[in-house]
């Protein structure tokens, strides 16, 4: 991806003059696009790794996949959150992982990690870069010197199993990457969140990751059958068979451990066949609470369809207002849902039958499919549009919890609240949007997207809106985080969120697994 914005150059976006307007109006927003900044006007602080360390790299893994120039390690030096991006056009000298090091098997990342522990680097593990919470930052934690161990050499199917749905894949496929190998023979993974194109299988799996689609599917942990993890302290291959009672489940310790107990090289996943068909169908609700009763239905009756979302008021008034009528019988306000469905045809006849009876029913309008097509089409370019924003003066940012369904409504109206007093507290009202992006029995998730004028300070500016969401999500019961993973950034939640007992528990399996504390410290654990 591009070192100071999401995604590839080609894809970067310009504001059209309406979109400015309304910018300038609502928010108040300087609207002035400026152009994106030179890498060439980027400073990093110098390389700490010694000629013995650079020798000792090259042995290990080869001269070639070891580099210490700056371009290379500008790429890695964090993740794509609105505040790494910010941080990205500083002027003065910027942190950057002192090598980036490519091993190519499971086998060079054990080395590569044993050799680590016994000279005292760190160690943050990178696979496409889309981290949003902090999760890449070169943090020495200690240490003299920090590398970036990129992934992506590790890039095979390893195996397929099509008796049993699973298929085998190296750590550092990335999402098209692995639905190509996949669909070559007829499966698909079926994980498709927003970093797709960029996020990696070994990211899916140490992040918790959820994709768009996880209301048919499940959450990519789900997915996960077994997985191969290199550690400082050796190797692990954990999972055997479908379901086991042999003690407590292995594999939960690194699903959602962010490379802080060992680096997953491969991950065995369910698959299923490509789908036949999809259906595609939009609904509108008079209001949120209306759409989410409407939702909690349909998943607690077993009628989930494949992808269920539904955009609170501001969300789809600010869509229908950037994007003008979105076809069918869409009305100017209320509540827009997206479902689709697919599978075989008479799945996908049978499920959108129940599900559509359900939701019309619940209070919803029927539009047709014209706005679910419309949603796919773009699902993945939010992002550009972000930075195309952040050029404009505009804070744009995004952040996300779960909870009971009866607790839904209250989660959204405290986090909202959290967010507006704060930004307005420093003179920049914002516009806070709410989605309904995964469903379960039992509860939700929600997802917000904030747009404020920024300060003189963004950094500060957002920071202090992100304390004031946080506390609130705590003191709320909501999560601190539904899939966007643990990193810097929620790190400072995470013993309200488990307790003091269950850090303990956490550095605990730390000591044992890396002992020496190389493995990308300063995240997860508090």
């Amino acid at each position: 991806m591009e070192w100071d914005a999401w995604g590839l150059g080609e894809h970067r976006k310009q504001l059209s003059p309406q979109i400015l307007g309304l910018l300038r109006a609502a928010l108040g927003v300087d609207a002035e696009q400026t152009a994106p900044p030179s890498e060439s006007d980027v400073t990093l602080r110098p390389s700490a790794l010694t000629d013995a360390h650079r020798d000792a790299l090259a042995w290990l893994l080869g001269a070639d996949n070891v580099h210490t120039d700056d371009a290379t390690r500008l790429r890695r030096a964090g993740g794509k959150s609105t505040p790494d991006l910010l941080r990205r056009k500083a002027t003065e000298p910027q942190d950057a992982p002192d090598a980036v090091v490519m091993p190519a098997s499971h086998d060079e990342v054990l080395a590569l990690l044993e050799w680590c522990a016994r000279t005292g680097v760190a160690v943050v593990p990178f696979g496409g870069g889309t981290s949003v919470v902090g999760g890449l930052d070169p943090v020495r934690g200690g240490f003299d010197a920090v590398l970036a161990l990129d992934l992506r050499r590790l890039d095979a199917l390893v195996d397929l199993d099509p008796v049993s749905g699973i298929a085998v894949l190296q750590a550092g496929l990335t999402g098209p990457q692995a639905e190509a190998l996949l669909g070559a023979h007829g499966f698909s993974i079926g994980h498709f969140p927003q970093s797709f194109q960029f996020a990696t299988i070994g990211g899916f799996a140490a992040t918790r990751s959820s994709g768009q689609a996880s209301a048919g599917y499940g959450r990519f942990d789900d997915m996960v059958q077994r997985l191969r993890v290199a550690t400082p302290s050796g190797s692990l291959d954990l999972g055997r068979g479908p379901a086991s009672a042999a003690g407590p489940d292995l594999r939960e310790l690194f699903v959602g451990s962010e490379g802080t107990f060992g680096v997953i090289t491969e991950v065995a996943v369910r698959v299923h066949p490509v789908p036949e068909t999809t259906a595609y169908r939009a609904w509108s609700f008079p209001d949120f609470e209306t759409g989410a009763a409407a939702l909690r239905t349909v998943v607690q009756t077993g009628a989930a369809p494949t992808v269920m979302r539904l955009s609170d008021e501001a969300e789809t008034g600010l869509n229908l207002a950037l994007a003008g009528d979105i076809g069918g019988d869409s009305p100017a306000a209320g509540c827009l849902a997206i479902t689709t469905v697919e599978g075989t045809a008479a799945h996908v006849r049978a499920r959108s039958d129940e599900a559509n009876e359900l939701l019309a029913a619940a209070g919803g309008t029927d539009l047709g499919d014209a706005p679910a097509l419309s949603w796919e089409h773009g699902r993945f370019d939010a992002p550009y549009q972000r930075d195309a924003l952040l050029n404009a003066g505009a804070i744009v940012e995004t952040l996300e919890t779960a909870t009971e369904w009866s607790n839904l409504s209250a989660l959204r109206g405290a986090v909202t609240t959290a967010l507006t007093e704060s930004l307005a507290a420093q003179g920049t009202p914002p516009l806070v949007m709410c989605h309904i992006s995964h469903t379960y029995a039992t509860g939700a998730s929600l997802y917000f997207t904030v747009v404020c004028a920024q300060t003189a300070d963004p950094l500060a500016q957002w920071a202090a809106a992100k304390q004031a969401a946080g506390d609130a999500i705590v003191a709320t019961g909501g999560t601190i985080t539904h899939h966007h993973a643990v990193g810097r950034d929620h790190r400072p939640w995470m013993s309200a969120e488990i307790g003091d007992l269950g850090a303990s528990v956490l550095r605990s399996v730390k000591d044992a697994l890396d002992p020496s504390g190389i493995l990308n410290p300063g995240k997860l654990i508090p």
